[in-house]
């Protein structure tokens, strides 16, 4: 069985670019509208990575990544962001919350597959 990977985004074509980028390279891809959303899915499945847009309605990206860091099953999953914010104290906040990486939008495709493959490999 593949690796899985939850994208979220409140911007479904943003959504369909990571889908497609991933898919095309081997991974499947869950899809999530927004934080609350992604909560719930992860909650009733299990993925190897999540990818998260930091600006959402309803939970936004750093929520998020506190909300999953409180389930046991996603204390070591890798959780990368995929936003237009690049300040670092906004990084600094998103690693304290418990993320792995970041990736500034517009992102490059080679880029985002290579952060998926260095941090749960193929």
């Amino acid at each position: 069985m593949g690796k899985t990977v939850l994208s979220v985004d409140d911007s479904a074509s943003m959504r369909q670019m990571v889908r497609l980028t991933l898919v095309d390279a081997g991974y499947d891809v869950v899809e999530a509208e927004d934080g609350k959303d992604a909560l719930a899915k992860a909650q009733g499945a299990s993925f190897n990575m999540v990818v998260t847009d930091l600006n959402m309605p309803n939970m936004d990206g750093l929520t998020l990544i506190r909300e999953l860091r409180k389930l046991p099953a996603y204390k070591g999953v890798p959780i990368v962001f995929l936003t237009t914010e690049s300040d670092d104290s906004r990084k600094q906040e998103a690693k304290a919350a418990g993320a792995t990486g970041w990736i500034t939008k517009p992102f490059n495709k080679d880029q985002l597959i290579a952060v998926v493959r260095k941090v749960i490999g193929t």
